[in-house]
């Protein structure tokens, strides 16, 4: 009975040491455990990615038909100087078919009258290529703000503390292609502006 007694004892000692044993291994596991999630999160939320600025810009629906606008905006006014230099050179060969029977005073008038419409040709030219640059910038920075207000939104929303910009200037020289996130962005930007 004695030894029965002690054998009881020395089992359930044996038990409680197990219990208390396999607390301290079940906390080591989930600690473990924590610590692996706690790295791939934080991994994952802050790896450094990079998206091809020119495809973005190629690729953005609204690039298409701003692209599409401006060059009708253009070939109109090439159009249009076009015209006044085909009457300016009408106006030359009327001039030079004429110039044997009129006065000196005429010749000298005529001359300063072709002189003065080629000027106001050129600067209307200078006037209109200068306006068509403009445009062109503008809507150029208009497309810029676009994608970078969205892709600042993405960032946020994909908790990436940085996503870089590459424009194929040298900014990045490589980068592994699970990195870019061009082709997921383009994709969104678009159904962003389909939206509106």
């Amino acid at each position: 009975m004695f030894y029965k007694k002690i054998l009881i004892i020395l089992v359930y000692n044996q038990t409680k040491h197990l219990k208390m044993n396999r607390l301290p291994l079940f906390a080591a596991i989930l600690a473990v455990l924590l610590s692996v999630a706690a790295i791939y999160f934080s991994k994952s939320s802050s790896e450094l990615v990079y998206v091809d600025v020119n495809k973005l810009i190629d690729g953005y629906k609204r690039t298409k038909i701003a692209k599409v606008d401006l060059e009708k905006k253009s070939s109109a006014a090439k159009t249009n100087v076009d015209s006044l230099m085909t009457n300016w050179e009408k106006e030359l060969s009327n001039y030079e078919a004429e110039r044997a029977g009129l006065s000196p005073k005429e010749l000298k008038l005529k001359q300063e009258l072709l002189s003065t419409k080629q000027h106001q040709i050129n600067a209307f030219r200078q006037s209109v290529e200068k306006q068509i640059k403009e445009e062109d910038s503008k809507v150029t920075q208009t497309l810029l703000n676009d994608i970078n207000d969205y892709i600042k939104e993405y960032g946020k929303s994909h908790n990436y503390k940085i996503i870089f910009g590459a424009s194929g200037t040298g900014n990045i020289m490589y980068a592994d292609e699970s990195t870019d996130l061009t082709a997921e962005v383009l994709k969104g930007l678009n159904e962003e502006y389909d939206k509106k």
